[in-house]
Parts: structure tokens; sequence; C-alpha cells
């Protein structure tokens, strides 16, 4: 019931309605964006250090680009106000959700990446299914073909702990993984496809000796003495 009431709690034009009760006001003012799914956005900052040998940090790229769907970037989620570059005017009169830290108009620098259109934003406004689930953060280049990823060695991992868990008993994982045009490693599906297949293989034959054992009684039946 909980999951089921947090999934409705949203609004298409993120816009102060009943549907993102009890979200849809803070301080009085219209709350930007409302519902309870804004309001829990994942807030934490992840940052990955490669040590090389002499014992100096790298800090390895992360691009926060291009991690949501192309029609939810172009075509779901809009600003309000066109194309205005000044958001801070645009949001004027409305208040952060109330997990929030910041401002809907200061999630980044970037205008192409801010307000409504905020990849990080619009990737956690796309709910899962399942409890247990998988949000791509960021995305690591690949340079040259020629030069590994990320080279074999010891790395660091740094959290800018934001998001707290611990009052559902929630867990938080970071994972790396190499992904293409069909997503990431997701061993659920391929289980679930062989265990599905399986299941009707098994029907399958049956259902084949079924028919064949009926389909003979029936066949006798009909021959004349």
């Amino acid at each position: 019931m909980r999951h089921h009431r947090l999934n409705r709690s949203f609004s298409r034009v993120q816009s102060p309605s009943k549907e993102c009760e009890p979200y849809a006001h803070s301080d009085h003012k219209p709350t930007a964006p409302c519902g309870a799914i804004a309001n829990s956005m994942f807030n934490d900052t992840l940052d990955l250090f490669f040590i090389d040998p002499n014992g100096t940090r790298i800090q390895i790229p992360l691009t926060k680009r291009g991690i949501a769907w192309w029609t939810d970037k172009h075509v779901k989620f809009r600003n309000p106000g066109g194309n205005s570059p000044n958001l801070t005017s645009v949001f004027q009169g409305t208040s952060k959700p109330v997990n929030w830290h910041k401002p809907v108009y200061e999630l980044d620098s970037d205008p192409e990446n801010n307000g409504f259109i905020n990849e990080d934003f619009i990737v956690w406004m796309r709910t899962a299914a399942l409890p247990t689930f998988r949000k791509l953060y960021r995305i690591i280049q690949k340079k040259s073909s020629l030069v590994p990823t990320l080279p074999s060695g010891n790395y660091t991992l740094e959290v800018v702990y934001n998001y707290p868990v611990r009052s559902f008993d929630g867990r938080k994982r970071m994972i790396l993984s190499t992904i293409s045009w069909m997503g990431g490693k997701n061993p659920f599906l391929g289980v679930a496809y062989i265990t599905v297949g399986a299941v009707c293989f098994f029907l399958g034959v049956v259902l084949l000796i079924i028919h064949h054992k009926y389909d003979n009684r029936n066949s006798s039946a009909d021959i004349p003495n």
C-alpha cells in the first residue's frame, strides 16, 4: 500500500495538485517539484578516485549528462516559462521539497541540466517496479580502445552522505557495470526468461500428452461396431 501511494504521489506537469499530497505545499507555498517521489530524490554525492603507485589520488571524471532517457529529457519533462534562462524568477513564489537541501533551480550550474530537466531528477522520477532497484548515477566515458577505462589498482570512493536510509532499513550500493544499447548487466532478466521458458516448455509437454491421450479415446469412440 505504501509503495502504491508513493508511485501515485506526483504530478505529470509538476504543478501542485491533489495527486501530490501531502507534499503539494510547504511554508504556505506551492512545492516545486511536488509529490512524494520528488521529495524522496536521492541526493548523495559520489566521487571515485584512482590511487596510483605513488599514493597520488586521481579523480575519475564522472559524466552526469546522458543518464536519462531521451524521451524523458526532451518530451516528458520541461521547465516552465518556455526557454527563459532565469529559472530563479520562473520558480519565484515556490518552495523546495521538504527533504531537499536546495531548490530545484539550483540543481546544476548548467542551464541545460537544471530545474525539471535535471537528469538526476528525471532518472529518480522514473519509479522502479520492485523495492530493490538500480538507478544510473553517472557514466565513465571510454577515451580509447587501447587504454582501459578503469586500470587495475586501488580506488577510493568518497560519499557525501545526504540520503538517510536507516529509518526504513534501506541499503545503498555503488555498482560499476559495463552498459550497452541494451542497458547494464541484469541477471534477474536472464533468470526470469529461463524460468518462464522452462515453465512454458513443461506445460506444453503436459498439454501434448493430454491431447494425445484424449484424442485417441475420441477416435476409438467414433469407430462403429
